[in-house]
């Protein structure tokens, strides 16, 4: 009878630790789930920073919009100082769409947007906030589609490619 009962004892301990494993949350899980919350963005005006405090479109949504943002389709809109906005296409890539939107005055991008990106996981979210900051700035610096892809971001950075030069191609640049 004893033995039965260590055997017993066994499993539900066995069992008990599976339980525990497959429920527990790393440190990290809190912080992965709050960096969806920001569009990454840069302008000439400012640093080209990972996050703007605007809420970002995930994937399969149409982009926000306001007075002068583009329409999902890559169309553009100007407003009366000269500054337009032009949205790229959608690019999809193996990891999840990437779509960047520009605010152009006269032939100078002035900002730099990317409304869509891969981030259906942690290790996107890891990417994405690593490349795109990298790919707004040489864009701004670059002021076209002469943007260096970036190491260990092979998709995001094709995907942000054709997506800059849809919009660029959209906005006359």
């Amino acid at each position: 009878m004893s033995a039965v009962k260590r055997i017993v004892l066994w499993g539900l301990s066995t069992l008990s630790a599976v339980v525990v494993l497959f429920g527990y949350h790393t440190s990290t899980s809190s912080v992965m789930a709050t960096s969806t919350e920001s569009a990454f963005s840069g302008s000439l005006q400012g640093q080209a920073t990972s996050g703007t405090g605007s809420s970002t479109t995930t994937s399969g949504a149409a982009p926000p919009s306001d007075s002068t943002s583009g329409s999902a389709d890559g169309a553009s809109s100007g407003s009366s100082s000269g500054t337009s906005t032009v949205t790229g296409a959608a690019a999809q890539t193996r990891y999840g769409p990437v779509q960047v939107q520009l605010e152009v005055s006269g032939s100078t991008i002035t900002n730099v947007s990317v409304l869509q990106y891969p981030d259906s996981d942690g290790r996107d979210l890891q990417i994405s906030s690593y490349s795109l900051p990298r790919l707004i700035q040489g864009t701004l610096d670059a002021q076209g589609s002469g943007v260096s892809m970036v190491s260990g971001a092979t998709y995001t950075s094709q995907g942000y490619l054709q997506s800059l030069q849809s919009a660029i191609d959209q906005g006359g640049l």
